[in-house]
């Protein structure tokens, strides 16, 4: 008798931009993983291809376009496969897409993807799909139970979405909506089912993640009260969270990383700017001063800690003095990783209006900054060579023998052991450090 069994259909999801990205990238191949597809690493044999895009930096939108343009001899060749684009990019250019691209076939925006399962049935039906409201029902309350597969070491959780800061240069509280936070209880049963997956680390995401205000108990949830009932999950050993807001660090959370040992000793705290003047004009609401008094606090909580930010650099008006200030700032807080960009305009944003730094001296002064801060990285790097680290084994490395896995404060680290130690955490001391990563030598307990 033949079988009659209907092979799985092939979804092929390419991921731009941050862990929220990752982790929504995750939601929507479940989410279709109910209609009958199953992932491919390769576009060339998809029946969907599925494009999760972000709408932060500069010409996001056309780099989305180039990359369609790339898939026209896969539709060509099969009449039959489907594109969509999600995300960001989606919600901000929504019809312009499909006018722009006729052979996209669906747009979903990154508060509608729970919808994905009844959009793919539309264009089944040879329709075209578009959805980028912000509808009001919670997207995780809708989406299907995760299913069960095994899972590597570490994991993402979104726990908030959105953003109510409207900093002058950012699109996401247009592209994301208002700030949403998850019921901590659903956080918390997200969080079991991942460590009875296998998952020993979990970092908690949001748009503005120390912000998190989820309903519990008749009442809401802190992120600090967040992190202290997930320090209770047995087989939970590591917890980190991205990305915060100064202004949202409260005490109870600096609390946090001083007295729950789980929650790992790494934090990053976007500052922007060094210069109140850049600061006022980005409408970050907190000035030069707050953010190293800040830190201060935050490094008597936890005197291990590891320090990450964000910077712009060329932001509209900025002058010599600003970026100085910018550079003074970055001395004081000598900081172990970091992220730096030149500004670059984002359509319907205050700060696309306003006059804009040359882009020669722009790069000059991205250059100088960052200079300083691989300095900086290299020199904090260089001062664990001979200290011991505990690393979460999270995969073979590309030679025979090798591992790798993260250090308690973030960085890759490469050391010889057997396979068998995937998912534990070792002991083990640094001997190298090299750009982004340090090698170690397994310790024997």
């Amino acid at each position: 008798m033949a079988d009659t069994k209907t092979a799985p259909k092939k979804l092929f999801v390419k991921t731009y931009g941050c862990q929220m990205n990752v982790y929504d990238s995750e939601r929507m191949a479940e989410a279709l993983g109910g209609q009958g597809y199953v992932e491919t690493q390769t576009p060339d044999d998809a029946d969907m291809i599925l494009l999760n895009t972000c709408h932060i930096r500069e010409k996001a939108a056309e780099k989305i376009y180039s990359e369609l343009g790339r898939y026209k001899g896969l539709k060509a060749a099969n009449p039959d496969l489907k594109i969509g684009v999600a995300g960001c990019v989606a919600q901000a250019e929504g019809e312009e897409i499909v006018s722009r691209q006729p052979m996209v076939d669906l747009v979903v925006g990154p508060q509608s993807y729970h919808r994905l399962p009844e959009m793919e049935a539309k264009i089944r039906e040879g329709k075209r799909a578009l959805d980028t409201d912000f509808p009001e029902e919670d997207k995780f309350a809708h989406l299907k139970s995760r299913p069960k597969a095994k899972r590597g070491p570490t994991a993402f959780l979104t726990v908030q979405e959105g953003c109510d800061k409207f900093c002058a240069f950012c699109v996401v509280p247009y592209t994301r909506g208002a700030e949403v936070s998850r019921p901590a209880d659903r956080v918390l049963a997200e969080a079991r089912d991942l460590v009875e997956r296998g998952v020993a680390e979990i970092t908690l995401l949001g748009q503005n993640v120390n912000a998190y205000h989820g309903a519990a108990d008749g009442g809401e949830w802190s992120l600090a009260r967040l992190i202290r009932e997930l320090a209770k999950v047995d087989g939970l050993e590591r917890i980190r969270y991205t990305t915060s807001h100064p202004n949202d660090m409260d005490d109870d959370l600096i609390a946090a990383h001083g007295e729950v040992d789980k929650l790992m000793p790494y934090l990053h705290l976007p500052v922007q700017s060094g210069s109140d003047r850049i600061l006022k004009r980005m409408n970050r609401s907190h000035t030069a001063e707050s953010y190293l008094k800040l830190i201060e606090r935050i490094r008597a909580a936890r005197p291990d800690i590891l320090l990450s930010g964000d910077f712009i650099v060329g932001f509209p008006e900025e002058t010599d003095a600003d970026f100085d200030d910018t550079l003074e700032l970055v001395r004081q807080v000598r900081y172990g990783q970091c992220y730096s960009f030149k500004y670059s305009t984002r359509p319907g944003t205050p700060a696309a209006e306003r006059s804009q730094v040359d882009a020669d001296v722009a790069s000059d002064r991205l250059q100088r900054l960052q200079a300083l801060l691989n300095q900086q990285q290299t020199e904090i790097q260089q001062a664990m060579v001979g200290k011991e680290v505990q690393v979460l084994i999270e995969r073979p490395g590309r030679l025979d023998g090798q591992l790798v896995g993260k250090s308690q404060h973030l960085h890759a680290v490469h050391l010889d052991g057997p396979i068998s130690l995937k998912g534990q955490i070792v002991r083990a001391r640094v001997t190298e450090s090299s750009t982004n990563s340090l090698a170690a030598t397994l310790l024997e307990d």
